[in-house]
């Protein structure tokens, strides 16, 4: 079931971030989410969850592209699912929510930015419409050496 973030769920929305930022390169930060910021944030922006009653499979969220007026039409998400929940249209259900949601409040376009070694986040997002815009070459550290981003993006 996919439902509105509550902040009783940043523990869980924490722990499935803190292990991608710890072990993978979906994200170049490297610094780990606090969940009583997290839980502020849950507040102030729209999230989504994905729950079976056994406890959040995954997330989405969304903000601002880039700061100023001009751009605020248009949102960046970042989405995550858990190792248990993978595989099995989680993700694709919160596109799907992410999406609607986004429409609905008059949003022109949402951006991915995917780490470019990431084959599957690219196709997964090539799967739900998205099509790369941009490739900047170098932008991300971690793990001792340099990642590419690929900017992809879908019109609402």
């Amino acid at each position: 079931m996919i439902r509105a973030g509550r902040p009783e769920d940043a523990e869980a929305i924490a722990a499935i971030w803190n292990q991608v930022i710890r072990e993978t390169t979906q994200t170049f930060n490297t610094l780990e989410k606090d969940a009583t910021a997290l839980a502020d944030q849950i507040g102030a922006q729209p999230w989504f969850v994905a729950d079976e009653g056994v406890g959040v499979l995954g997330f989405v969220t969304w903000t601002q592209f880039r700061s100023g007026t001009g751009y605020a039409h248009t949102v960046e998400h970042s989405v995550h699912v858990a190792t248990s929940g993978r595989g099995r249209g989680v993700g694709r259900a919160l596109m799907a929510a992410a999406e609607d949601r986004a429409r609905a409040t008059g949003l022109h376009s949402m951006i991915a930015g995917v780490a470019g070694e990431n084959a599957g986040g690219v196709a997964f997002h090539a799967a739900l419409g998205y099509r790369e815009v941009a490739r900047l070459p170098e932008v991300g550290w971690k793990f001792g050496r340099w990642h590419d981003l690929v900017l992809m993006q879908k019109m609402l």
